[in-house]
Order: structure tokens, then sequence, then C-alpha cells
């Protein structure tokens, strides 16, 4: 079977070089599928894929949100692999670029939220209420003011002498009323909800880049009078006993003061060197990230979010792609740099940090090619096998390139009208094609039935076909790789200014 594989490769191999006298591509040089890069090439295989995924996807590694135990997990296992394949290490503390961020979070083993009228006694847990912003809550009072949402006209009456330093109780849904209610100044504003049996608690910690974010009280303000949501029935039927107007309840709430710690955040980088004199100070990049989302705070059953797919799949193909291209003897002209990145779910961070500090000059930064989501073939657009699109792929050459690799693999590479442009600027190729980087996004299922859910699972990943694909993204890195000639932006694209312009300042004539 694999020798009749070969001999498809060497007959799409003929039949390029015939199409290749047409390329628009200046300045090409086609890489021979040679028994070197075929040997790499048959290096990618579905079960070492398996392997790596169904590690970094494991339950061990907790959804792999940043910051995390389990992110880190995964940092030091890829940083072990790319040790393994033969890389170099390119960040400042071994494979690690480090990056300094602040995570925002609350000390909530001392949190208390009870409500005593009477008989009636209500201690509400973490997911029994939530409040907006920063805002840190302390609070002991015996009086409770009603405003009933069924007798607006009573609103009309009340005067800021009436309210003002009280804690108020209403059931209004209505925003513009608790605004009025805010105006006239009281303590805090609870708020019943009728409608739902958990809240959002104090909402999810903060993660604060502080290149880019202000700094101490700025992060720290909140509304001017605190609201707080209370959910559940014992809630409800607290209110309902309730009058309006005064009440003697005892109210005790102690949300605590939101804190910042400082955490450190990495980015894995390895390369693998070229072998021109000249060439191998220009780079080629393969990235990934290697985040996800966590787990599902209060949930029970299955509450991580393992992100097989997303972006699993893509980190394990840097990996595996890596130490197939690190078994060639011969290297491609150019150096090859694999890097996987933190934070792509919390607003492309990883990447963004790259960009701002880049471990290789952006100007000899010939190319990226981005991977995300290259394991599901079960699309909701119907089955995808040796299929890859990417995005902006007529936005530069490197589309061609690929296209061009898939032909001698037998994958179609090719512009999904729909989400190849509308994708471009939505991973983690986007923080080098803003520096003028031609680069873009491969991916096999733009969406999935487990996107984004607890059940993106590694078992449900199409190993066969993303070592395929992945054979031929390895493919499209030695063409541009070893091509003397560099990947350009398509200034004839309008959707290409602002890049070619970026371009330009990095390469001024």
């Amino acid at each position: 079977m694999q020798d009749i594989t070969r001999i498809g490769r060497l007959l799409g191999f003929s039949l390029f070089l015939v199409a290749l006298s047409a390329s628009s591509f200046a300045g090409y040089q086609s890489t021979p599928l040679t028994p070197e890069v075929e040997a790499a090439l048959d290096h990618v295989s579905a079960d070492s894929l398996r392997g790596h995924l169904s590690f970094i996807a494991s339950d061990q590694l907790e959804g792999r949100n940043t910051p995390s135990r389990g992110l880190d997990i995964a940092a030091e296992y890829i940083a072990a692999q790319f040790r393994r394949a033969g890389l170099e290490p390119a960040g400042d503390d071994g494979f690690f670029q480090t990056a300094n961020f602040v995570l925002t979070e609350r000390d909530m083993s001392k949190f208390v939220l009870k409500f005593s009228a009477g008989n009636t006694n209500v201690s509400l847990s973490q997911t029994q209420f939530s409040i907006a912003g920063t805002v840190s809550v302390t609070l002991s009072a015996k009086e409770l003011f009603k405003i009933d949402s069924t007798d607006p006209a009573t609103l009309d009456t009340l005067d800021p002498p009436q309210i003002s330093g009280k804690a108020v109780i209403t059931d209004s849904t209505n925003m513009a009323t608790q605004n009025r209610i805010a105006a006239l100044n009281p303590s805090v504003i609870v708020l019943v909800s009728r409608m739902n049996r958990t809240g959002g608690g104090t909402g999810p910690s903060r993660l604060i880049d502080p290149e880019t974010a202000p700094s101490g009280p700025a992060r720290a303000a909140g509304t001017a009078v605190t609201r707080i949501t209370i959910y559940g029935m014992e809630s409800v039927q607290l209110y309902d006993q309730l009058v309006p107007g005064v009440n003697t309840v005892s109210l005790n709430i102690n949300i605590p003061a939101v804190e910042e710690r400082p955490v450190k955040l990495r980015n894995v980088v390895g390369i693998l060197r070229g072998s021109d004199p000249v060439l191998k100070d220009t780079y080629v990049f393969l990235t990934a990230h290697y985040d996800h989302l966590g787990t599902a705070n209060g949930s029970t059953g299955d509450f991580i979010y393992n992100g097989a797919n997303d972006d699993g799949s893509g980190t394990v193909s840097v990996i595996e792609i890596a130490s197939a291209l690190a078994s060639m003897k011969t290297r491609p002209l150019r150096s090859l740099v694999f890097m996987t990145v933190f934070g792509e779910e919390k607003g492309l961070l990883g990447s963004r940090y790259y960009g701002r500090h880049p471990v290789f000059p952006i100007a000899k930064t010939v190319a990226d090619v981005n991977l995300e989501q290259v394991g599901r073939t079960d699309s909701t657009e119907g089955p995808q096998i040796n299929n890859a699109s990417m995005t902006g792929i007529d936005f530069s050459d490197v589309g061609k390139n690929f296209q061009e690799a898939g032909v001698l693999t037998g994958i179609n590479v090719y512009k999904h009208e729909r989400n190849s442009d509308a994708y471009f600027n939505r991973s983690d190729n986007q923080a080098l094609a803003d520096q003028g980087v031609p680069a873009h996004t491969i991916c096999v299922a733009y969406d999935y039935p487990d996107y984004h859910r607890v059940t993106d699972h590694f078992d449900k990943i199409d190993y066969n076909n993303m070592a395929k694909v992945d054979r031929m993204i390895a493919l499209g890195m030695l063409m541009i790789a070893g091509n003397a000639g560099e990947p350009k932006w398509n200034e004839a694209n309008p959707r290409t200014a602002r890049y070619v312009a970026a371009w330009k300042t990095q390469h001024p004539q």
C-alpha cells in the first residue's frame, strides 16, 4: 500500500511539473519528492497523532484554560516533543517565550449572602447570585426597602432622603426603573430573578495584559451603585413575603474585593535551521494555539472542555510535522519555526504578544501557516474527507503553494466561499499578518457538532485524514522554505491593502 501511495504521489508530481510553467509565483523552485522527502512525509503517523492528542486533550489537563495548571503541563509536553525531535530552543527560557500577565480574582472563601426575615432564613451559594464589574461589597443591615415592580407609581413618590444609604430589593427587570432607583442613592440594589435559578457569581476571573491595559484603580473601577441579582425559589419566596417599603430584615453581604496576582504565560517555540548561508536567517512559521476553555464552573458530570479539535488537533499537528521534517538530513534553504501559543480563546493573547515581542525579525519572517480544527471531518456542512480550507487563500502566494502541495498529497485545498475571508482575522495568523507577514490559517471543519462543548473529545478525531492533511502541510512548508523567492501579498485584492502597507513598512525600498 505504501508503494502504491508513493507511485501516486510521483504521478501527481509529474503532472504538477507540467502545470508549473503556468505558475505566477515569481522565482518558484519546486520541492522534488525525493526518497528523503517521501520518508519525511511518511513519518507523519495517525497513531502518533492519536497518542499525542489523547494526552493533550485528556481530563488530567482540565481543559487547558489560560492560565491553569493544565496549560502549563501542555506547554511542558510540547517542549519535550520539540526536544525529542531535535529542534533548537528559541525562547527566553529554553523553548518558552515568557509573558508576564495579571489575573484578577476574588477569595470567595469569605463569601456571605444571607437574609433573615422572621422565621425565614435564606443563605445563598455562589451559584445563586451574580454581580457585575469588579466591585466588592461588605454590608450588614437591619432594614430592607422593597420597591414592587407591579406598582411603578410608588417609585414616583420616593425621594433620596427616604432611600439614601438603604439596601433596596426589587424584582424589576426594567433597566430604566433600576436606574431611577440607583439615582436615589441606595447602598445596594438587590434584584430578584423570577426567571432563572442559578447565576454567574462574580463572573470569570479576568486576564490582563499590563502592556495594553490600564493599571491599578483604573482597572478596579465599578458602577456607582452595586447591583446584586439573586436567584432561586427561596429568594422569590422571601421577596414575596415582604411588604412594599421598609422591612425588618437582617441582611449580611460579604463579596470579597478583586485581587490581582501576576501569572506567567508561555508560547512554546522551536526552530529547525535552514541550510543556505543567507536564507537560513529567514523564517517560515507553523503555528497553533494550545489553550482551550478550561472547565464549566458548578457543573456535574462531564464538565471539562477537552478541546480535542479546538485546538488540540492543531497543536499535535505542529508537533508531528516538526518531528517529521526534523528527520530529514537535507534541510530546506530557510529555517522552519514551530510555535504553539497561549490564550487564543481569550483574544489571541499569545500570538499578539509574539507580534509585539518577535523572537525572529519580522522583516525576515516570510510566511506563517496557522492550524485550527484540522482533526474533525464531521462538519455541519457535511463530511470533509481529503479537504482543507485556507483563510484568505487568495490574499497571498501562500495559498497557491499549499494548493500545489495538495495536488501532490491528495488533499483539496480550497477557498470556502463564506468562511475563508470572514475567518481570516479570527485566529492566530492575524498577529503576524498585521505585521505584514503573509499569514493564513488552515482548517478542515469550521463548525462541527461539539464546537466549544465539553464533548469535544479525542476519540472523535479522524486521525487518518488528519495525518494526510498534515503531510500536505509538511510538503507546503518545505515548498516555501526551499524557495529562493518569498510569498507576496496579492496587491490586486483590496482586502490586503493594510497588510501590503505593513509589509512595505518592514521592507523599505
